[in-house]
């Protein structure tokens, strides 16, 4: 056989003009259920549940009892969004209710997890916040409960529907690009709000509060092929920030590989982008931040341009509980249901122990959120 030649294009990496399609469409705007219309409670009236309710007063559900340790917090809400909700600083108001048939969770996993458990024993589906647990165990077993009582327990991985990341899982699942390869997301932006909040106590606050999207996110993609996780924590040159604002993880998974970088102290400018390689195709996804992308799937064929509807905030906070209702309705598994999740937990508990040690850990043998370093507390 003749050895081929290769040509100024082969070497300069130049691509080749390709023909423009019409992109296929996909259902991956939050889903809504039919019929099924129950009363939701919500525990935990702190910051990020006005996201929730925002999301959940837009999507026309039917919050109907709202509690918080604080009596003026819970009545702030409801003032806010539902004002026909009750009000109480008593979790077992809700609990009891029988009328209430789903639960919103959302203190910190310490305070959340025996609410968790306590609504899926009083016979309530549950959505939790994130992250879940703070060990897969402890999510195994609330798991299985819910398996017990016939209920269905979801996780509120809101970037699931995140426009651009809807599109391209949806692609995905159906078969767009055949079976992906790689993975590779980057997110550079300003971090630095977080100084004198009680989220720089966070050591991990990058892997841990915030990176767990893109865990959850490679994690839908390739499902259980995940292996082996190397990463790596730095302070940025010149950061304030008493916790380090950069973080990368680069993993291996069966036929494939998976990198996530994160520059949180990119205090000029912004950009997040994204590239799902397959067997059959590539999606990329590129903006100035997480709620403005555009997206273009790549295939023999040609590529096409969707024009994505809808942003993060706070659509993916209706995504995450319209799922769940949708899964009662149709009784099946959410798409963000609980187990699945521990997957995404055990990559991040899999590149937090490999930062702290410098060495590769294998996916899952990581039981526990791994403890800040004595060397750098």
């Amino acid at each position: 056989m003749a050895e081929k030649t290769p040509s100024k294009t082969d070497y300069a990496l130049q691509s080749k003009a390709a023909r423009t399609l019409a992109a296929p469409k996909l259902s991956y705007l939050p889903p809504r259920p039919k019929k099924y219309k129950p009363e939701i409670g919500l525990i935990g009236c702190g910051g990020i549940s006005g996201a929730h309710l925002e999301a959940y007063q837009k999507a026309g559900f039917r919050v109907v009892a709202l509690c918080d340790k604080s009596l003026e917090k819970a009545e702030a809400r409801r003032k806010e969004f539902f004002p026909k909700a009750r009000v109480t600083t008593r979790p077992a108001e809700l609990l009891e209710d029988d009328s209430i048939q789903v639960l919103d969770i959302t203190p910190h996993p310490a305070d959340r997890v025996p609410l968790v458990r306590r609504a899926l024993e009083a016979g309530k589906h549950v959505l939790s916040q994130k992250p879940f647990v703070l060990d897969l165990k402890t999510g195994e077993q609330l798991c299985d409960l819910a398996d017990q009582r016939g209920l269905k327990l979801a996780v509120n991985q809101n970037g699931r529907w995140a426009p651009h990341m809807a599109y391209m899982r949806e692609a995905v699942r159906s078969g767009l690009i055949g079976e992906v390869m790689s993975v590779h997301c980057g997110v550079h932006w300003n971090h630095t709000w977080v100084a004198g909040t009680p989220f720089e106590q966070i050591h991990d606050l990058i892997f841990y509060d915030f990176a767990i999207h893109w865990f959850d996110f490679l994690s839908s993609l390739i499902g259980d092929r995940s292996q082996r996780v190397m990463a790596s924590r730095q302070f940025a040159v010149g950061q304030r920030i008493r916790v380090p604002m950069l973080a990368q993880a680069i993993i291996e998974f069966t036929g494939g590989q998976a990198s996530l970088v994160f520059d949180a102290h990119a205090v000029h400018g912004s950009l997040d982008h994204t590239v799902v390689v397959g067997t059959q195709g590539m999606l990329t996804s590129s903006g100035p931040d997480l709620g403005r992308q555009t997206l273009t799937l790549h295939t023999a064929k040609g590529a096409a341009t969707p024009l994505l509807e809808g942003k993060w905030f706070n659509d993916g906070f209706a995504g995450t509980m319209g799922e769940l209702l949708l899964s009662v309705e149709q009784d099946r598994q959410p798409l963000n249901n609980a187990r699945d999740n521990l997957r995404s937990l055990a990559l991040c508990f899999a590149a937090i122990s490999a930062a702290n040690t410098g060495k590769a850990v294998t996916v899952g043998a990581v039981k526990k959120l791994p403890q800040r370093p004595k060397a750098q507390s």
